[in-house]
């Protein structure tokens, strides 16, 4: 018999209850891997689309005919760039392999697009010193660092404070581009300010422990092997949030790092009072990092292991802007 509570019907408990949807499969699987709110929602939003566009057909019933279909039309109809054509194809193979757990060997034959050869843009150091002239407070700090260290955006804003080391002038690059950890230098002309940011960052954490909220988002795999880190200083983002946020994943009110956004609107904004005509974005900041070390004679294996890269082929492209061999070693 069925049982029923607050006027709303309930099976009995010797019903299962009924499987997920795919996408919330989806979810869950990205979730469990540690995979980030970004990629989730990318994947998601590509699944959605090539469910749709095939008439709302589950994935099981399609092939690679309907794969082809949809990734061609993204590039004809839909003009993508190369980039976002390969990202649904990733979100693809993703939904199929983890997910459906369907081994289709034809859709690793399935071409990538080829996305075109251009030379990254770079400042000369007279425009980053007009660049960052224009930033001011925290802005100034992180497009500083983003310089002077050569990290990604994401991983500047996304440095937590035991990844800081003064004694040694360096920074520990966590989960990478590739998932990979690696250092960095930290220039002496930044320990100062820096080491003041997490002072404040330090007393805001204190206000938040005085408040009630304790924790700061950590990866699911380190939130269970340690489940009291996430109260730590060592944790805690060096570039927090001004306002807590509700976690849209847990539900659990929690202070977040900064937006990115604001630093990427921040340096748009400093790039045209500086009247610079270059295209020049926070990664471009990076990208005059390393040109700017080869140009001043360092080997191209050290540049390769401080921006991350896994093969030195990828920072070779800086030889190019100097229009000259790199001094490999």
């Amino acid at each position: 018999m069925p049982s029923f509570h607050d006027g709303r019907k309930t099976t009995s408990s010797n019903v299962a209850p009924p499987a997920p949807k795919l996408l919330d499969q989806l979810r869950e699987r990205m979730r469990r891997l540690s995979m980030s709110k970004r990629s989730e929602e990318a994947y998601v939003s590509w699944s959605r689309r090539f469910i749709l566009a095939n008439g709302k057909r589950h994935p099981a019933e399609l092939g690679a005919l309907e794969i082809e279909r949809f990734l061609t039309s993204l590039a004809v109809q839909g003009r993508v760039a190369a980039a976002t054509q390969n990202q649904a194809l990733s979100a693809l193979l993703f939904l199929y392999k983890q997910v459906l757990g369907v081994d289709l060997p034809w859709l690793d034959g399935i071409e990538r697009a080829k996305r075109p050869q251009r030379l990254p843009v770079v400042l000369t150091k007279t425009e980053v010193t007009a660049l960052l002239g224009e930033l001011i407070g925290l802005h100034w700090l992180m497009g500083s660092l983003l310089y002077g260290t050569g990290m990604r955006l994401m991983e500047c804003v996304r440095l937590r404070a035991k990844d800081v080391d003064f004694e040694r002038g360096e920074i520990l690059v966590r989960q990478g581009k590739g998932a990979k950890d690696r250092r960095t230098m930290l220039p002496r002309s930044l320990r100062e300010p820096l080491q003041a940011q997490m002072d404040e960052a330090a007393r805001i954490h204190q206000r938040d422990l005085a408040a009630g909220f304790r924790q700061v988002w950590m990866p699911d795999a380190l939130a269970r092997k340690f489940p009291g880190a996430s109260r730590d200083w060592a944790w805690q983002y060096v570039f927090p949030a001004s306002a807590r946020s509700i976690d849209p994943r847990g539900g659990v009110e929690r202070r977040h790092h900064v937006d990115e956004s604001r630093l990427q609107r921040a340096i748009k904004m400093a790039r045209d009072r500086a009247r610079i005509a270059k295209p020049a974005t926070c990664h471009s900041l990076r990208h005059s990092f390393a040109t700017h070390l080869l140009e001043a004679g360092q080997d191209i294996r050290t540049i390769q292991e401080l921006l991350g890269h896994k093969d030195v082929a990828t920072t070779q492209i800086y030889t190019h802007v100097l229009n000259r061999g790199g001094h490999a070693c």
